[in-house]
C-alpha cells in the first residue's frame, strides 16, 4: 500500500494532514412516514435534463426504465439564442407531461462558471421554467439531482429550501475538495432518514457503497445553517468509516464535505440531492469490492406513483 500510494503522493495527494473527526448524526425527524402520491400511474414518465457537459443521463435512462418507469432525456441545447430558447420550451413541454424530474451529473458546461452547477442553475431561474418547476412541484412531482445535479439542485435553492431563487449570502454551497483535486472512488455512505419517497424503502442506518466521481463535492454550510438542517431532519445520507462512524478523514469522506454530508432532502422529501452515482450500479458491476451496492431509490420514486 505504501509503495502503491507514496509514488505519486508530491502532485497526486492520497490524504490531508489533518485532525479527524467524527459526527454522531440521528436527525430530530425520526418517524417513518408512508409515502404515497395522490396521483397514480402505472409508468410514471421522467425527464432526464442532459445539459452540454453532462455525462450521466444514460446511466439514469437505463436504470429507471429498468425500473419500471419511462424515462426520456431532454437536451439543452446552446448553440444559438434560438435553440436555448427552443430547449426551454420543450423542457417546459416534457415536465407538464412528467412525473420525475431528474438533473443527472456531469461537469455541466465544462464547470463554468467557476464550477459547481452554476450553469444549470441559471437555467433553471430561466423564469418560464421556474414556472413550470413551481407547478411540477404543486402537482406532486419528484426531483433527484445527482453530483453535477446535486450542485444545480443547491445552487438555485431548490435545495434545501423547496423553490428556487431563494438562495442568500448564508445558504449552504458546494465547493472544491479539500484534497484539491478530483476524486474517483467508491465510498460507504450511511441513510440518517427515510423521511423520502426516494429514501423509503431504506432503514436508518443502513449502508450503501456506491462511486463518486467529482472535483466540487464538498458540501459547505455555517454552523447556524447545519443546526438547522438537522433540526429539519433534512440531512439525508452521510460518508462513513469500517465503523459505520460519520467521519471527515479523507479515505472515507474524500470530499471533507461538513458534517459528512453526502446527500440532503428537501423539508417535504420530494426533492433529493447527492453526490454518490447510486445510477451507476447494474448488475455485475463492482464485483470484487464488498458491500451493499444497489441503493436503489430510483425504484423508490417509481413506487411513489404506484
Amino acid at each position: 500500500e505504501s509503495v502503491w500510494l507514496n509514488k505519486l503522493k508530491p502532485i497526486f495527494p492520497y490524504k490531508l494532514e489533518e485532525e479527524v473527526e467524527t459526527y454522531d448524526i440521528k436527525n430530530k425527524i425520526s418517524e417513518k412516514k408512508i409515502y404515497k402520491s395522490s396521483i397514480t400511474i402505472a409508468k410514471p414518465r421522467v425527464v432526464i435534463a442532459a445539459f452540454p457537459g453532462t455525462n450521466s443521463e444514460y446511466d439514469m435512462y437505463n436504470r429507471f426504465n429498468e425500473n419500471g418507469a419511462e424515462a426520456k432525456i431532454t437536451l439543452l441545447r446552446n448553440l444559438t439564442q434560438n435553440h436555448l430558447a427552443e430547449s426551454v420550451d420543450q423542457m417546459c413541454k416534457d415536465l407538464r407531461n412528467s412525473q420525475i424530474f431528474v438533473l443527472p451529473g456531469g461537469f455541466s458546461a465544462g464547470d463554468e462558471p467557476d464550477g459547481s452547477g452554476k450553469f444549470i442553475a441559471a437555467v433553471l431561474q430561466n423564469p418560464k421554467l421556474m414556472d413550470e418547476i413551481k407547478a411540477f412541484l404543486g402537482r406532486d412531482g419528484l426531483i433527484l439531482g445527482v453530483c453535477n445535479g446535486f450542485q444545480a439542485l443547491v445552487k438555485s435553492g431548490l435545495l434545501p429550501y423547496g423553490e428556487i431563487g431563494n438562495v442568500h449570502e448564508n445558504s449552504p454551497t458546494l465547493t472544491f475538495n479539500k484534497i484539491g483535486r478530483h476524486i474517483s472512488q467508491l465510498v460507504k455512505t450511511k441513510i440518517v432518514t427515510n423521511n423520502s419517497p426516494w429514501l423509503s424503502s431504506f432503514e436508518i442506518g443502513e449502508t450503501f457503497d456506491i462511486p463518486v466521481s467529482h472535483g466540487e463535492g464538498r458540501f459547505y454550510a455555517s454552523d447556524e445553517v447545519l443546526k438547522e438542517l438537522f433540526e429539519n431532519g433534512q440531512i439525508a445520507t452521510q460518508y462513513v468509516d469500517f465503523d459505520l462512524n460519520a467521519t471527515s478523514e479523507f479515505r472515507f469522506n474524500p470530499n471533507g464535505s461538513s458534517l459528512a454530508i453526502e446527500g440532503i432532502i428537501s423539508p417535504d422529501g420530494k426533492i433529493f440531492g447527492k453526490m454518490g452515482h447510486s445510477e451507476r450500479y447494474s448488475r455485475d458491476a463492482f464485483k470484487n469490492i464488498p458491500g451493499n451496492k444497489d441503493q436503489n431509490l430510483i425504484l423508490n420514486g417509481i413506487k411513489y406513483f404506484k
